[in-house]
């Protein structure tokens, strides 16, 4: 355009220059080539790759443009976030990316990055119909979240940007195990790098030297909410510039030679350099954010004009008419070709079973490690007496003595003289190294986010963490942690992140808010996730070595105020094993039985002796020891030995987890009561850090010997 063609005949700019301005300054438009060796361009690339390119491209379009018809028709594919306008971007992340050497986390809207990676129109419309042969999950997750664990494409949840923490885990992994041909791939919109999470990733992938690319597809928009409302730096990536060991590259994301050379650039960098990297590609977004979003609600005719001149797709084929490197007959007979698979991948997809109802059982968690030397998870040693807190050091020493894939992290694990706030991993990173013992920053989602990334990567890998210095402070990794309880069932199977989670939990300690409460009541409620909490160390023992030895997730709840206790004190043999959801009859009784586990187990089998010292009762105590699976089994036939039950726990009465060993013996032993369900626990209230508050809120033997009384007497 020349310099009189900009004005109209008044001498004023003309309108439609006017628009693209105001465009370009509102940043729906930026016209970006990055800084880059150029690998690939119109003339340099060979003519079979342009080809090849074209297709993938056009695959993808006519796949993306095809998916809300069968929205439309009751089909399925209710979920839809279109990849028109990051179609350059997502052709160079397949393209750069090989299958079973790297990893890849494509984000909702990557439906063209993961054809350029290989997947088929098949695989995409199995995903997007959800049958039961989606290679993702089966149906089991939504719609456009595509993946194929085989080859290392990784199933992502609806959290946006969450994947990237599991990046920077798996990231860990290739460095840990010296994989120095590979990086990991994580892709997103650069809306969720608002996530504090993304942050957590990139600054811990920065600090440890991960090889990690982390793609910003940046479009201008989270949903309707322009950028500028969003971040204070219009590219986002610039938000991280002072982190040390990271490059950032930008590159205009509409442009497939740019993308390729800035993608090229950015894997063959950091797999030489063993850092991260961040790639920043300008995008547009041509439709709504969704089927369910209508941008004609938030962006005039004249921006939705010009960002369709920005088509990537139909940039490409100009130019490859233009510039001679393909006729309109070959690309003709390419969009034929597309035209016929799709038919052909929509037919099989049509005639695919859907998922079964009964499958919603299948997957939940994996079979535990079966504890076949002790499967009651009793024994009859006899010798010197171990602290609980020794009981835990010596069970993790001993699986890292077993397997060399064992790791652990926290805060403040990995001192030389310390081993945690309650010195429970004191020793072990001067017995087995900084590799496998190391410590994290305070940033609880990290800890728990990179464990499930590094569990990824080899399924010998057990991993322990601390999720937080105590139980109270784990609620910023919940995030994680549902997400973590939901890949098995997600990935139906293809994935399993075998993990330990261990929590210092509970008071008596004088702690107060934040230091002495208890959260199994809410953590047994996510599905996918075993929740242990034992009251002894020989139990403490036996079921960490199970956890740590066990396929899934497991969550170990360790009562902090018994760690040195010597009530809590037992011998036990080296091997000890205790299966999960095996209660133990922690002393026989016929009269009334209390169900309990951690702290309050201690104080049913003081209550227990003076009641019977008093001639009044003779009580049995059912040590739950694990709550998710629960032993109904014994439950079951302890009350029908003794027709009275007394559930005890330190949680609160209401919304603890009594509330569901209630409604279980209401439900299937209630012919066998002689009286009501009573619980015993803490006070509706936070727990106070005076010593007289304290004691006013949490159960204790008084209290349980009360609430036993007034039961026996019903």
């Amino acid at each position: 355009m020349t310099q009189k063609s900009k004005l109209n005949n008044s001498g004023a700019v003309a309108p439609e220059l006017l628009v693209l301005m105001r465009l370009k300054a509102k940043n729906y438009i930026t016209i970006m080539k990055s800084n880059v060796p150029v690998r690939y361009s119109i003339k340099k690339t060979d003519k079979d790759t342009l080809l090849k390119w074209y297709y993938l491209m056009f695959l993808g379009r006519t796949l993306d443009e095809r998916a809300p018809n069968y929205l439309k028709q009751a089909i399925g594919w209710s979920y839809h976030a279109p990849a028109a306008g990051h179609d350059g971007i997502q052709l160079a992340i397949g393209q750069v990316f090989r299958k079973n050497k790297d990893h890849l986390f494509p984000y909702y809207r990557d439906l063209v990055t993961v054809v350029s990676a290989g997947m088929t129109a098949e695989e995409i419309i199995l995903n997007g119909i959800s049958k039961d042969a989606d290679v993702a999950g089966g149906g089991r997750h939504m719609s456009n979240h595509f993946a194929k664990p085989s080859w290392n494409i990784h199933n992502v949840s609806s959290c946006t940007g969450n994947h990237t923490l599991h990046a920077s885990g798996l990231g860990r992994a290739l460095k840990t195990y010296e994989e120095k041909d590979a990086v990991v791939i994580s892709s997103q919109g650069e809306s969720s790098v608002s996530e504090g999470y993304v942050y957590e990733a990139i600054n811990g992938a920065s600090n440890e030297q991960l090889p990690v690319v982390f793609v910003f597809q940046d479009n201008g928009y989270g949903i309707s909410v322009p950028k500028e409302d969003q971040t204070a730096n219009r590219k986002v990536a610039k938000n991280f510039g002072g982190f040390k060991n990271l490059r950032i590259i930008y590159c205009n994301g509409k442009d497939v030679f740019d993308s390729m050379n800035a993608m090229t650039e950015a894997v063959e960098w950091t797999k030489k350099e063993q850092k991260p990297s961040i790639v920043q590609a300008n995008c547009v977004r041509i439709g709504s954010h969704s089927n369910s979003d209508r941008h004609e609600l938030y962006r005039d005719e004249n921006e939705l004009s010009y960002v369709k001149e920005y088509d990537p797709l139909a940039k490409f084929k100009r130019m490859l008419l233009r510039y001679k490197r393909a006729t309109e007959e070959e690309l003709k007979e390419i969009e034929d070709r597309v035209a016929q698979e799709v038919k052909a991948a929509h037919k099989a997809g049509m005639a695919a079973p859907h998922p079964s109802p009964e499958s919603i059982f299948d997957f939940v968690v994996p079979e535990p490690y079966p504890a076949a030397k002790y499967p009651d998870g009793l024994h009859s040693h006899e010798g010197d007496k171990k602290k609980l807190i020794e009981a835990l050091n010596e069970t993790l020493k001993a699986e890292f003595h077993h397997n060399p894939h064992t790791y652990i992290w926290g805060q403040d694990v990995a001192n030389k003289d310390k081993g945690g706030i309650f010195n429970v991993t004191k020793g072990m990173q001067h017995e087995f190294g900084k590799r496998r013992v190391f410590n994290a920053p305070i940033a609880e989602d990290f800890i728990m986010g990179t464990a499930n990334g590094m569990s990824r990567f080899n399924k010998d890998i057990r991993i322990v963490v601390e999720g937080a210095e105590f139980a109270d402070y784990f609620w910023p990794a919940m995030e994680q942690f549902v997400e973590t309880t939901h890949e098995y069932w997600r990935t139906k199977g293809q994935y399993s992140p075998n993990i330990t989670v261990r929590l210092a939990s509970g008071g008596y300690i004088g702690g107060g808010l934040y230091h002495s409460q208890t959260i199994e009541g809410a953590l047994t409620t996510f599905p996918g996730v075993r929740v242990v909490y034992p009251s002894f160390a020989d139990d403490a023992a036996g079921l960490l070595r199970t956890a740590i030895r066990s396929e899934g997730l497991t969550l170990f709840l360790e009562p902090k105020a018994l760690y040195n206790s010597p009530k809590a004190a037992t011998p036990f043999p080296d091997d000890f094993e205790v299966p999960f959801g095996k209660a133990r009859i922690r002393r026989a009784g016929s009269d009334m039985t209390m169900i309990t586990y951690g702290n309050a187990t201690h104080f049913c089998l003081e209550a227990a002796e003076i009641l019977a010292k008093e001639g009044i009762a003779d009580i049995e105590v059912l040590d739950l020891r694990s709550l998710s699976p629960l032993d109904t089994e014994a439950i079951v036939n302890s009350v029908r030995k003794t027709a009275r039950a007394m559930i005890v726990h330190e949680d609160k009465v209401f919304g603890g987890f009594g509330g569901e060993v209630a409604a279980t013996i209401a439900d299937i032993a209630f012919e066998y009561l002689d009286a009501p369900i009573k619980r015993v626990g803490s006070t509706y209230t936070p727990v106070g850090f005076n010593r007289i508050l304290e004691a006013a809120i949490l159960p204790n033997t008084d209290k349980i010997l009360k609430a036993a009384k007034e039961l026996l007497q019903y």
